[in-house]
C-alpha cells in the first residue's frame, strides 16, 4: 500500500481510545475528553465532539458578585464554558501544547490564557494582579485551581519547570510565564535599564519575581497579552 495514501493516513492519524480515564491526549495538542457528566473549558476551545453534550457559556453570576466585577475588569481572556452530557469532546488552543496535571488536595495558580479544561471537582477563582493594572490594558490575571481533580494547561513549545528555594528567587517575564504552585505570591519589579531589550508592550520591563518554595512553569515564547495602555 502507498505510504501517501487516503487509507494509510487515516490509520495513522484515527482516533484511538487509550483507555486513560477523563483526560486523554489523542496528540500534544489535542485533548480528547471522555464526558460523563459535567467538564469545564475555555470558550472557544471545542473543535469536535460526538456524543450528547451540551454547552453553555459561563453565567455573568454563576461564581457571585465578585467573581463578576473581576470577570469585568480581566476581560474576556479568561471566559469559561461548561460542557454538559455523554461523549467524546475534543479541546484545543491554536495548537499549544497540551499538560495534564492531576491535583491532589493541591493548588495551583495558572496563567488566565493558558487554562484549557478542568474538572468540577476543581475550585477556581479569578486573580487579578493588581498592582500591575495601572502598568497594562487590563491588569494581569490569572486562575487559582484548587482541590482534587484533572486540569489541563496549554504552553506554546515545551515548558520548562524551575524550582524556586528559599534564598533563590526566580524572576521571570510575564508573558512567558505559564503556571505556579498554589503557595507563592509574585511581586512586580520594573527594570528600567532592561527596557530596550524586554518587556514588549510595556514600556519598561515588568518581571515577576517569586520568593519562597515552590515552582514556577515558563514556556519559550512570550504571548503578548499585554496592550500599552492609549
Amino acid at each position: 500500500m502507498n505510504k501517501y495514501s487516503i487509507t494509510e493516513f487515516i490509520k495513522n492519524t484515527e482516533q484511538e481510545d487509550k483507555g486513560e480515564g477523563f483526560f486523554e491526549l489523542e496528540t500534544p495538542r489535542l485533548l480528547e475528553v471522555n464526558l460523563d457528566g459535567l467538564v469545564w473549558a475555555k470558550a472557544g476551545s471545542m473543535v469536535a465532539y460526538h456524543g450528547r453534550i451540551k454547552f453553555e457559556r459561563e453565567g455573568i453570576l454563576e461564581h457571585g458578585i465578585g467573581a463578576m466585577f473581576k470577570k469585568a475588569l480581566t476581560g474576556e481572556g479568561a471566559t469559561l464554558m461548561k460542557a454538559n452530557g455523554q461523549g467524546k469532546l475534543y479541546l484545543a488552543d491554536s495548537g499549544k501544547k497540551i499538560i495534564i496535571l492531576y491535583l491532589q488536595n493541591e493548588a495551583i495558580y495558572v496563567n488566565g490564557n493558558d487554562l484549557l479544561a478542568f474538572e468540577p471537582s476543581i475550585n477556581h477563582n479569578i486573580k487579578l494582579m493588581r498592582k500591575v493594572a495601572g502598568m497594562m490594558a487590563g491588569g494581569l490575571f490569572n486562575v487559582r485551581c484548587e482541590g482534587t481533580g484533572m486540569i489541563a494547561i496549554t504552553t506554546h513549545y515545551e515548558p520548562l519547570t524551575l524550582r524556586v528555594t528559599p534564598g533563590k528567587p526566580v524572576i521571570t517575564d510575564p508573558n512567558a510565564t505559564v503556571a505556579w504552585s498554589g503557595n507563592l505570591q509574585p511581586e512586580f519589579q520594573t527594570d528600567i535599564s532592561l527596557k530596550t531589550f524586554i518587556g514588549r508592550g510595556s514600556g519598561e520591563s515588568i518581571q515577576m519575581r517569586f520568593e519562597g518554595e515552590g515552582f514556577v512553569i515558563v514556556q519559550p515564547y512570550e504571548e503578548v497579552y499585554m496592550q500599552t495602555q492609549s
